[in-house]
């Protein structure tokens, strides 16, 4: 091969398309990784919005913001003594930024210890089995691969009639990069994003409001859960207001009105800044020359088959671009099962058992079937729910807030889904998707000895529950 000539070429180092270079490269394949992604000084930036301004600098924030709530509302609690706490808002985004430049340093360093061609440039699939890439400095470079991954990701989604200037109107990334607190801040969606934003910037002083277009809150997620967040959000001061219609911004230097109709009419609502967080689209535009015979559907989505292969044979693509929910683990497994399809011819990835989380306080997490779905396929389940109330670690660590609940088959007991809303609700949704990938029964879990105390206990219980044989609450 020449030095231009690879088995595979990805376009796009996000969480999908770095973890399949890699994984292309410690199965023997000669790999080259081509992404876009500078910081501010030109210095190349792999890891995607995840790594850049999604996942990682979200929690980072949500991280120094929850510190900070804790010690203002409830250290006292614990007998400590914090008058005068204070914070400093460009010292938590420093902190941020550091997070974010070791992370995506540790990447580069990884496609380098694993021997994966690095391009930092634009590249577009111009016909099957080349790429053409521009340059950071603007030259052209061609590449030639039998295989090919597209892996560019997402990108967040305007509102007609609303542009987004950085100064007073925001996207989710810009509103990651505030230098204070606004008095007053609006926010239009109430999805994760919306959530976590909201939830960051109110424990920092801004008094928020999230329009939310739906009538309810978190429409994927279990009701019950819904309900619970709904609860616990407005309690801490989240002003959710639903099935509100944004029909008119107005900017000016010193905020926005924003027009809207709700079920009382017509509405206005005055904000120092307004962030749009609306959901995402698949970044597939640019991504495809007009001659390479593929296009992407009218969702802007890259239709594949069940390994992630395209029409094209030997162009695959990944992530946010193809089907599927838009999560950074998802993205992550299909690099490495489309990596071992090219290298093995055998690979696998169950989209039934995807876990979501949002890194709110409480934690919402879930997998598998809500009870909705269930009722509505007319499956016959059993419910299991226990509350952290009941739970000894909870009460421990002042977070009381919340439950798990196991729905499983009523008829073979297997799991069918695991819903948490609840302090480390991210960490212990871990062991329901290892539980229903192994097709576990919720006897599974119950006979499944949990350390005392932990939080993971409550696991155990919901399981006992399903069987109406909880130890620690009543049974019903």
């Amino acid at each position: 091969m020449t030095e231009n000539e690879f088995d595979v070429v990805i376009i796009g180092a996000g969480p999908g398309g770095y973890v399949a270079a890699i994984r292309c490269a410690q199965l023997g394949l000669k790999t080259a990784c081509i992404d876009r992604w500078v910081t501010s000084s030109s210095t190349a930036s792999p890891g995607g919005t995840c790594l850049n301004v999604g996942c990682i600098p979200s929690k980072a924030l949500l991280e120094s913001s929850e510190r900070y709530e804790q010690m203002q509302l409830h250290a006292s609690d614990h007998g400590i003594d914090v008058t005068g706490i204070s914070v400093d808002v460009p010292k938590m985004q420093a902190r941020k930024a550091k997070v974010v430049k070791d992370l995506t340093g540790g990447v580069t360093a990884l496609l380098k210890s694993n021997k994966v061609t690095f391009i930092s440039g634009h590249g577009v699939l111009t016909n099957q089995g080349r790429v053409d890439v521009t340059l950071s400095d603007g030259s052209m470079q061609n590449l030639y691969s039998a295989h090919v991954i597209l892996a560019s990701g997402s990108t967040p989604i305007s509102l007609p009639g609303i542009e987004v200037n950085n100064e007073t109107i925001f996207d989710s990334s810009g509103a990651l990069e505030f230098q204070n607190a606004p008095k007053t801040l609006g926010i239009i969606g109430a999805g994760v994003i919306g959530l976590e934003l909201g939830s960051v910037w109110r424990r920092l002083g801004s008094s928020v409001v999230i329009l939310e277009a739906q009538e309810s809150l978190l429409p994927t997620a279990d009701p019950m859960i819904a309900r619970e967040a709904k609860k616990q959000f407005t309690k801490q001061g989240l002003d959710i207001r639903l099935n509100c219609k944004v029909n008119k911004v107005q900017s000016s230097q010193t905020g926005c009105v924003v027009e809207y109709q709700s079920s009382e009419g017509q509405q206005k609502l005055e904000v120092e800044r307004l962030i749009v967080a609306v959901g995402r689209r698949p970044y597939s535009n640019g991504l495809l020359g007009p001659e390479c015979g593929l296009k992407p559907n009218d969702r802007g989505l890259i239709d594949v088959d069940d390994k992630c292969e395209s029409a094209l044979p030997g162009v695959w693509a990944i992530g946010d671009l193809v089907r599927g929910p838009m999560l950074a683990h998802k993205a992550s497994e299909e690099g490495i099962a489309v990596a071992e399809q090219i290298a093995t011819g055998i690979s696998h990835v169950d989209l039934n058992v995807i876990p979501w989380v949002i890194y709110t306080h409480p934690e919402i997490a879930w997998v598998g079937a809500t009870e909705s779905e269930l009722k509505a396929s007319s499956v016959d389940y059993n419910a299991g729910i226990f509350p952290f109330s009941a739970s000894g670690r909870a009460q421990a660590v002042g977070a009381t807030a919340g439950f798990i609940k196991i729905l499983a088959d009523n008829k073979t007991d297997r799991i069918l889904g695991v819903h948490l809303i609840g302090k480390q609700a991210s960490e212990m949704v871990n062991e329901a998707v290892f539980a229903m990938s192994m097709e576990a029964t919720a006897e599974d879990l119950a006979r499944t000895v949990h350390a005392h105390p932990t939080l993971g206990e409550a696991m155990h219980e919901a399981a006992l529950a399903s069987d109406r044989r909880a130890i620690h609450k009543a049974n019903r």
